[in-house]
């Protein structure tokens, strides 16, 4: 038997406005799109940014609806939009943030697991990683330097073959 390890490093800024200045634009562009979420059910609202290779910025932002699980979280929105916007366009950049309406927003969220599986396929299909950038509406900010860092052993199309 071998045992091995998997372990990533990020980067943790204090506050955003520690970014550089091109993240700190997708971090506020970000925060900013929280308010077109549609999230009647939790009140959580998910907004993300992405900066693509050709210069390009595309949201998203979580819709929920009644009939649960058909909503959609913002990063799979985005993906889903800059895919049909700009095909095979690799994404450089993604800023996601939140606005929690019954609680608080003062720390990074990471995304969820098929969100984390949509990231990791996007950047297979590219052949580019993508850098996340994580925030609340305030409080540190983690940026990642590729998603497949948050779920290893993933599944993806060479399985399939």
């Amino acid at each position: 038997m071998n045992k091995e390890d998997h372990r990533f490093s990020y980067e943790v800024y204090p506050s955003a406005d520690e970014l550089p200045a091109q993240d700190l634009l997708l971090v506020n562009k970000a925060r900013a799109v929280t308010s077109t979420a549609y999230a009647p059910y939790s009140n959580f609202n998910v907004g993300a940014v992405a900066r693509l290779v050709n210069g390009e910025m595309v949201s998203g932002t979580n819709q929920e609806n009644a009939a649960y699980p058909v909503g959609i979280c913002a990063e799979r929105a985005l993906l889903a939009s800059a895919a049909t916007l700009f095909p095979n366009i690799a994404i450089d950049s993604m800023a996601i943030s939140y606005h929690n309406i019954n609680g608080v927003s003062n720390h990074p969220i990471s995304p969820c697991g098929m969100c984390r599986q949509s990231l990791v396929e996007y950047e297979e299909r590219v052949k580019k990683p993508i850098r996340l950038i994580l925030s609340g509406m305030e409080g540190k900010v983690i940026v990642v330097e590729k998603a497949n860092d948050l779920l290893p052993l993933s599944f993806g199309s060479i399985d399939l073959k």
